[in-house]
């Protein structure tokens, strides 16, 4: 039983009664010594309790899709059946070898009942970075429309924070419901909009969406390995200026740095609530190495750029000390052209009910250097 399932919603919502029901029911028929009485009547209290907090836990998980599954939750699963050597680093590789095979994959309805039924999911496994998982694609209202049968569309990539799901953006954050009418209208570009997973190891443990040798090659799985996949089954030009990337959160880390990293891949970035330094996350791969924590800073990044990428980045945080806008300040004075940056300020509350009402903007503002 998925946890962000319906069934799973019903059942812990359903538990509640019950277990209040049960404690009083049953708590002045308990017999025996008073040490027996007294252990019945906890237990019965303690189960009342798990089940309410129980309840709690399904209705901010389906709120936020933190966990999609029982291995997310419990930190048991791992996505990753092999860590190769990470390829050379042109992210139009792929899309020029004549002899490496296409992709073709088969997708399939999503079983989340917060995700809409035009999101189609498909299972990938990465061919460059022996990484295994989920991939979400929705596809904008002009793909099937004939008029449009010849043409080819941008794509951002979306990642989801830590923990977080690969349904999230489509789920909690309402990405194409929020989008679909602003392309009709013509107000924001005919995105391609990919959902990649981006827990990977067990363990609770956020990849910084990097490359670690002997544990993970997650920078290849988002920036080689899916894009290779859409290249492979959707309509669209392989060229730097049709693709973006967007992220919130640790999602927002990970778009900045992967838009400066490989501008041979991606255009243009938004960033909602992002950091800098992995450090201050206790949960980041990066921050436990040294040499890592350094180079995986997007600071560091773009100051230690050979050439300044030829990037957009839009960022969002809070004034406060550590919410993001400082890091971001931080990124523009770094910048040099034609890298730009774009600081916004946003509420410093880190949470989906601040970057959902900023979607609409900040993919209007994508759209300016994003395009078909």
């Amino acid at each position: 039983m998925k946890l962000t399932g319906t069934p799973f919603l019903v059942l812990s919502i359903l538990l509640v009664p019950f277990s209040v029901a049960l404690l009083m029911a049953l708590w002045g028929r308990i017999r025996g010594p008073q040490a027996v009485r007294a252990a019945g009547r906890l237990g019965l209290v303690l189960f009342a309790q798990v089940t309410a907090v129980a309840m709690v836990f399904v209705l901010v998980n389906n709120s936020n899709q933190l966990y999609s599954d029982w291995g997310d939750l419990l930190g048991t699963d791992s996505h990753v059946r092999a860590v190769p050597p990470p390829p050379p680093v042109d992210g139009t590789a792929a899309a020029k070898s004549p002899d490496q095979p296409k992709v073709i994959q088969s997708f399939t309805g999503v079983d989340d009942p917060a995700v809409p039924e035009d999101v189609k999911e498909t299972q990938l496994k990465g061919r460059l970075s022996g990484v295994d998982g989920e991939v979400l694609v929705w596809t904008p209202p002009q793909y099937d429309d004939p008029a449009y049968k010849d043409k080819t569309f941008p794509v951002v990539e979306l990642l989801a924070g830590f923990p977080g799901s690969s349904s999230a953006w489509f789920g909690s954050m309402d990405v194409s419901k929020q989008l679909a009418p602003l392309m009709k209208s013509g107000q924001v570009s005919p995105f391609i909009l990919v959902s990649p997973r981006v827990v990977l190891l067990p363990g609770h443990v956020d990849t910084g969406c990097a490359d670690v040798p002997g544990k993970v090659d997650a920078e290849t799985w988002l920036w080689r390995d899916v894009p290779q996949m859409v290249l492979d089954n959707f309509r669209v030009d392989p060229a730097a200026d049709h693709w973006g990337v967007a992220g919130y959160s640790a999602g927002a880390h990970c778009a900045t740095r992967l838009a400066i990293a490989h501008p041979d891949r991606f255009r243009a970035a938004i960033a909602m609530s992002g950091y800098n330094d992995p450090k201050g996350e206790p949960d980041s791969l990066t921050a436990k190495d040294p040499h890592l924590d350094e180079v995986d800073n997007p600071l560091y990044m773009l100051t230690h750029a050979q050439t300044p990428p030829n990037v957009a980045l839009y960022l969002t945080g809070g004034a406060r000390a550590g919410e993001g806008l400082d890091d971001a300040k931080a990124l523009q004075k770094a910048a040099k052209a034609p890298t730009t940056v774009n600081p916004v300020e946003s509420a410093s509350r880190h949470a989906t009910d601040t970057w959902k009402p900023m979607v609409p903007t900040a993919f209007t503002w994508l759209s300016q250097y994003v395009k078909p």
